[in-house]
C-alpha cells in the first residue's frame, strides 16, 4: 500500500533538494532574470547600478545592426553545417563500433577523447592542421592537385574551418549516445527481419533508424542548442578574434564583444534574449516533430 505524502515528508524532501535549488537559482535563474531586465536598460551605469531610462531601443538597435545580422547568418551556417553532419557521421561510426567485439572499449575511448579535451588544446592542434604551408589538410589537398587554402586567414574559408573542427570535436559524445541506443535494441527484431529476407540496408532503415528515434531526437536537440551557443571554438581557433575580417562572428561572440569589449551591456543583454528566443523556437519545432514522428 502506498502511503500518502504528509506535510512532514514533503518538507523533508524539500530540504534534500534545497541545496541544488539554491545553486540553480543563484547561477541559472537569477542571471536569466537579470539579463532580461538589463535588455531594457537604455541608460545604465554598471558601477552604481543606476538605471535612468528603460525602453526597447536596445532590441531595435540589435536587429538593425549589420554585425548582428552577420552573426546570425554565420551561426545558422554553423548549425546547419555541424548538426546534420555530426549526426550522420557519429551514427555511422557507432554502428561500426557496435559490431566490433575486439578492443571495442579502446576504440570507444579514442573517439570520446576529443569531447573531454580542452577546446584550447584542440584549437592549437587544428591551427597546425590548417596551416597554409605545413598543415596536414593542405598536404592532403596537395596530393589531390589542389592548391593550398588559407583556412585561417581567408574569410571565404573561416566558417568551413570552424565547422570541420566542431564536427570532429563533438563526434565522441554523439557516438556514446548512439551506442547506448543501439545496445537497447532487441536483437530479436533483426533475427525476425533476416528470416523474412530483409537485407542489411533494409534492416538498418526499418529497424535501427526508427528505434533510434529518441536518441536521434536527444542528439539533435543538444546539437542545435550547443551549436547556437558556439563561442569557445571561434575564440580559440582564431586567437581571440572572430575570424579574418569578422568572417566567423557568431551571436555569442557578438554578445561577448558588446558586453566585455564595448561595455554596451543593454545591447549585449538584448542580443542574448534574441538568441534565447531563436533557440526556444527551434527547440519547440523539434519537440513538435518528435511528438509526431518519434515513437518510444
Amino acid at each position: 500500500m502506498i502511503e500518502k505524502p504528509t506535510l512532514k515528508s514533503s518538507l523533508k524532501s524539500l530540504l534534500y533538494i534545497a541545496p541544488m535549488m539554491l545553486i540553480i537559482t543563484t547561477f541559472n535563474l537569477y542571471p536569466i532574470i537579470r539579463s532580461f531586465l538589463m535588455s531594457f536598460y537604455t541608460d545604465f551605469n554598471i558601477y552604481t547600478q543606476e538605471v535612468n531610462e528603460y525602453g526597447i531601443s536596445n532590441f531595435i538597435e540589435v536587429l538593425q545592426d549589420p554585425e548582428f545580422i552577420l552573426a546570425i547568418r554565420n551561426t545558422f551556417i554553423f548549425v546547419l553545417g555541424v548538426v546534420p553532419a555530426s549526426i550522420i557521421i557519429s551514427l555511422g561510426i557507432a554502428v561500426l563500433l557496435n559490431k566490433i567485439k575486439v578492443l571495442s572499449g579502446f576504440f570507444r575511448s579514442i573517439y570520446f577523447l576529443p569531447f573531454v579535451t580542452s577546446t584550447v588544446a584542440i584549437s592549437i592542434v587544428w591551427s597546425w592542421i590548417y596551416h597554409s604551408r605545413f598543415g596536414l589538410m593542405n598536404y592532403a589537398l596537395g596530393l589531390l592537385g589542389i592548391k593550398p587554402i588559407e583556412f585561417l586567414t581567408d574569410p571565404k574559408y573561416s566558417m568551413l574551418a570552424l565547422v570541420i573542427m566542431a564536427i570532429w570535436k563533438g563526434l565522441g559524445f554523439n557516438i556514446i549516445l548512439f551506442l547506448v541506443g543501439l545496445n537497447n535494441i532487441d536483437e530479436n527484431y533483426y533475427s525476425a527481419a533476416k528470416i523474412d529476407g530483409a537485407r542489411g540496408w533494409e534492416r538498418f532503415t526499418n529497424i535501427t533508424i526508427p528505434l533510434l528515434g529518441p536518441t536521434m531526437f536527444l542528439v539533435s536537440v543538444m546539437g542545435v542548442i550547443n551549436s547556437f551557443k558556439v563561442f569557445d571554438e571561434v575564440f580559440a581557433l582564431f586567437q581571440s578574434r572572430p575570424g579574418p575580417a569578422g568572417s566567423a562572428l557568431t551571436v555569442v561572440y557578438y554578445i561577448f564583444q558588446k558586453f566585455y569589449q564595448e561595455s554596451q551591456y543593454g545591447i549585449a543583454a538584448a542580443a542574448g534574449i534574441v538568441l534565447f528566443l531563436i533557440i526556444l523556437v527551434f527547440t519547440l519545432i523539434q519537440m513538435a516533430f518528435n511528438k509526431k514522428f518519434v515513437h518510444y
